[in-house]
């Protein structure tokens, strides 16, 4: 008894923890995000921004695709271009290739992010480097919702360090290991693209998430 006792302890907190998430919610439209999600379905998403400063910066474009399985069903995917309030760098643009000019007819940040809500639905959400795009799509969440994205999170860098550290010996585990993207897409043998918008970005990470959900299963 006293061995599941923590186990339920944690269940229960869990649940308390929700219910009181679905209270606060500011907008009780999205209650749904609290749903059980489906059974072996994913969103992968990707945002492209203004540049790297979370405070200061905005999004611009937003991808998402689903994951059922081990598929990516680029059939069920989201694409969005959000007009910003302020300029786009120049550096952005070398990245990114969206100017001024192509989000000038994007959609506003709350309608683009109610959209991506309803898109993700209670599924998790898989990204790379996700704690960054998630500190943007916030910004616009929190004060429409009171809180940020309840669904559960996984992040692809933190799945492959796992992989590649569990292949070290004992006495080599927890050192430096390159997360780089492109480093990690060869190093799995998944093609990449040249093209670098957050509907691609979004279609590689999902790739690179089934191949190693696979890995660590073995």
């Amino acid at each position: 008894m006293s061995q599941l006792l923590p186990g339920f302890i944690q269940k229960l907190y869990r649940s308390v923890w929700r219910e009181w998430l679905i209270f606060h919610l500011g907008d009780e439209r999205y209650k749904f995000m609290f749903d059980k999600p489906p059974a072996n379905e994913w969103v992968v998403i990707d945002c492209e921004t203004t540049g790297l400063n979370i405070a200061k910066d905005q999004v611009i474009s937003i991808g998402a695709v689903k994951i059922v399985g081990n598929k990516i069903m680029t059939s069920e995917r989201l694409e969005i271009l959000v007009k910003p309030d302020k300029e786009v760098s120049a550096e952005s643009v070398k990245i990114h290739r969206l100017r001024e000019l192509d989000v000038a007819n994007g959609l506003d940040p709350e309608i683009a992010v109610a959209k991506l809500m309803q898109f993700i639905g209670s599924r998790p959400i898989v990204g790379y480097y996700l704690e960054f795009d998630l500190g943007m799509l916030h910004k616009v969440i929190w004060p429409m919702l009171g809180q940020g994205l309840p669904q559960e999170k996984i992040e692809v860098s933190e799945m492959y360090y796992e992989y590649k550290n569990s292949k070290l010996p004992p006495n080599q585990r927890g050192q430096m290991i390159d997360l780089r993207f492109d480093t990690l897409m060869k190093d799995l043998g998944l093609p990449t693209r040249d093209a670098h918008d957050a509907m691609n970005d979004a279609v590689m990470t999902g790739m690179a998430f089934i191949k190693l959900r696979e890995l660590l299963r073995k």
